[in-house]
């Protein structure tokens, strides 16, 4: 399988994606140094929104995200991966289910469930082993929640944060739907449409919130 490689979702060589890798590119940083620096530089940079979902197909491309300044896990994984791949790192979505047990009642007001499905995540391999990472929340809404920012060192996994500072439960994964070289559209799709049917109208393709 080809995890460097440009796609139709991980289009790197578009002007918008090549703004964000300024400084990474013919730099001197080692692939662990780039992959940290656009770790941060994505999760903090686009705020995260869960109801920020859409079922276009041109709405996942790296390209379309990097113009957005909020964005979805699944959103903010695809431009890292796009990212890293473009600085020669291999890189693939990985995909879950997870519940979130704070700050709820919007998202079960909206959604019906507490669950959110499909939780996006970046696997990248670097010296030797794939490790997984999550940029979704930015330290803004983490240090809203009193949950301590996801960090990433490069060494082991770092994919949610299980407690609140106060010891609360925050996140729990529920079910790992697994890795795919390229985004998965269709199983994106009929994932939402599966889970969340209150909010999805047949005759477009994005929700109605």
């Amino acid at each position: 399988m080809n995890y460097l490689s440009p796609t139709y979702f991980f289009d790197y060589k578009h002007k918008g994606v090549q703004k964000l890798l300024i400084g990474f590119i013919d730099s001197s940083l080692s692939p662990t140094e780039k992959t940290i620096g656009l770790y941060l530089k994505i999760r903090d940079g686009i705020r995260y929104d869960p109801y920020s979902i859409s079922l276009k197909k041109e709405s996942l491309k790296a390209s379309s995200i990097a113009l957005k300044p909020k964005g979805h896990c699944v959103d903010k994984s695809i431009l890292l991966i796009a990212c890293l791949r473009a600085v020669g790192v291999p890189a693939r979505i990985h995909l879950a289910k997870v519940k979130n047990h704070i700050a709820i009642e919007r998202l079960t007001e909206k959604f019906g469930t507490n669950e959110l499905t499909p939780h996006g995540m970046v696997a990248a391999f670097l010296n030797g082993k794939w490790l997984k990472l999550s940029p979704t929340f930015n330290a803004s809404i983490c240090k809203m929640l009193q949950v301590p920012p996801l960090e990433f060192d490069g060494k082991k996994d770092s994919i949610f944060q299980q407690f609140t500072s106060d010891g609360k439960k925050f996140m729990e994964y529920l079910e790992d739907y697994g890795h795919f070289e390229d985004v998965p559209y269709d199983f994106i799709r009929n994932n939402i449409m599966e889970h969340y049917p209150k909010y999805f109208n047949s005759n477009t393709t994005e929700y109605k919130f």
